[in-house]
């Protein structure tokens, strides 16, 4: 078969690449066949974020979007059409250091050396992307920036201190990225029919050659899907690409979403959002957020910004984990997944939507095109909380949602409770919505509710939680829902959440404890 090459920009040029496996690593890619060995491999699966680079890539107004990614989890053909900057890409003509670099040098924030290059490269994008005339990130947005980094020599505090102090150099207005010049770079790289490649497997024909293929347009990538229902669906690869570093499976045939725009929309109406299903973690959450600011905490602590760059919304849901932190605040949200197969459409509710652990009502030759959610009405209380061992980038133990839509008279007219973590798939809890129906929202009523949740789950001892600990969080997680909504007197959120802190405060302020 007859192969089209792998361009990328990168280093000011664009490269072609062929002849290596479709599920080659960027991080591989890097480091063994460029020799640019800036970028370091830590954990191979997207965690410690020594393997950070910055992808750019034509945003719908066909402007340069910049993104840090976690390189040891994206596979090379993805990169087709986009750009590639590596820390070895800071380094200026005459030697000097960048900004972002001199900053890291004089707040003291690197030691080891190891992690660094990957703390550049979140720095990096937080500078290019901050607007001149906007000011200083706060030190909530530089966290949340370098929630993808691990540092285990220094600490924070000076990395923190660097990603401020990168701002304030002598080379202000700031060093920046050439935008449109890389922009017109990546204009000429677009493809307007399926990218398609292929090479053969190093362990040998036995093996056969899987093939990539990247359709541009969603007529394309139904039929192709309808054509090839075995093939492996790949989204952002922060699920899929440890299948390979992690656990070394054969993929076979690739079908890649990311290069789908009519996929990558959010639509408004005035019932309804809708989150095509390539949208990034990061902009449907922030999406989300809009009609929904209860999500914000979520949303910052889903994974990394690293994560949230690549992986989408609609993978998070079609995965079907029972622990996929998106799930319960859609499922008490009342979302509906949107299927296709061919040239036919069809709506669930995403609470039917999950058969069992990791097995969804998906056909062979379907996909999920978006979500739809609706947008809020009458008298809501939503809220939705995640317990896990560390606060940032980590997998929950509980998460749970919590949506009441009460009547003018106080009594609630629909309730929907949704858990992961408590099942073998993200689950709504049938029972303790029963109780909570027709009743007044108080605290009788939210005692009962709690003494129901343990008839609706039955949770699994792990190496994150027993059982024991998952029913208990669980009730007082619906405790906590109550304190914060009931009528009389709610608590705010610096009463009940340890991580909160008063407005103003430093970021050594002591947390309250929860009630």
């Amino acid at each position: 078969m007859t192969t089209q090459t792998i361009r990328f920009y990168h280093q000011g040029s664009v490269r072609e690449v062929a002849g290596v496996p479709a599920t080659r690593t960027v991080l591989q890619h890097l480091r063994e066949d460029l020799h640019c060995t800036g970028t370091k491999e830590g954990c191979a699966e997207g965690d410690c974020g020594a393997c950070t680079v910055v992808v750019g890539e034509l945003d719908a107004g066909g402007a340069l979007a910049l993104k840090a990614v976690n390189a040891c989890i994206q596979f090379l053909p993805t990169l087709d059409g986009k750009a590639l900057f590596t820390v070895e890409d800071l380094r200026a003509a005459d030697g000097a250091l960048h900004p972002v670099q001199q900053a890291l040098v004089d707040c003291h924030g690197s030691q080891c050396g190891f992690c660094t290059p990957g703390f550049v490269m979140s720095m990096w994008a937080l500078y290019e992307n901050q607007p001149a005339d906007a000011g200083l990130p706060t030190r909530d947005e530089i966290k949340a920036a370098l929630s993808g980094n691990l540092c285990r020599c220094t600490g924070y505090r000076p990395i923190v201190d660097a990603s401020q102090k990168m701002f304030d150099y002598p080379q202000y207005p700031r060093v920046t990225l050439d935008r449109e010049a890389v922009a017109d770079k990546l204009r000429a790289l677009q493809r307007d029919d399926t990218f398609e490649y292929s090479a053969p497997d190093t362990r040998g024909a036995a093996f056969g050659s899987p093939t990539f293929r990247a359709p541009v347009t969603l007529d394309a990538f139904a039929t192709l899907r309808a054509a090839h229902p075995q093939a492996r669906l790949l989204a952002g690869s922060t699920d899929v690409g440890l299948w390979v570093t992690k656990q070394f499976r054969d993929l076979g045939d690739i079908l890649y979403i990311g290069n789908v725009a009519e996929l990558k929309t959010v639509e408004r109406d005035a019932q309804t959002l809708t989150i095509g299903a390539a949208v990034t973690l990061e902009d449907g959450y922030a999406a989300l957020a809009v009609d929904y600011p209860e999500l914000a905490e979520m949303w910052t602590r889903f994974a990394s910004l690293p994560i949230r760059n690549a992986g989408t919304l609609g993978g998070n849901v079609a995965n079907g984990s029972p622990i996929g932190d998106s799930m319960p605040a859609l499922l008490a949200l009342g979302a509906e997944v949107v299927l296709r197969h061919g040239p036919k459409t069809r709506t669930l509710p995403l609470d039917a939507f999950y058969l069992g652990y990791q097995k969804t009502a998906l056909a062979a030759g379907e996909f999920v095109t978006a979500l739809r959610v609706p947008r809020p009405a009458g008298n809501l209380r939503f809220r939705t909380y995640k317990v896990s061992k560390r606060y940032d980038q980590d997998i929950s133990a509980v998460c749970a949602a919590f949506a009441l839509h009460l009547g003018d008279d106080g009594a609630i007219r629909q309730a929907r409770v949704a858990f992961g973590g408590m099942a073998a798939t993200p689950k709504r809890a049938a029972q303790t919505e029963a109780v909570l129906n027709g009743a007044t929202w108080n605290e009788s009523t939210a005692r009962q509710a709690m003494n129901a949740l343990v008839a609706d789950y039955q949770p699994l001892t792990d190496m994150r939680a027993s059982s024991a600990y998952r029913l208990k969080v669980a009730r007082n997680l619906l405790w906590r829902f109550h304190l914060e909504t009931r009528n009389d007197a709610p608590l705010a959120l610096l009463d009940v959440n340890a991580f909160a802190f008063e407005a103003g405060a430093p970021d050594a302020a002591i947390a309250k404890e929860s009630s």
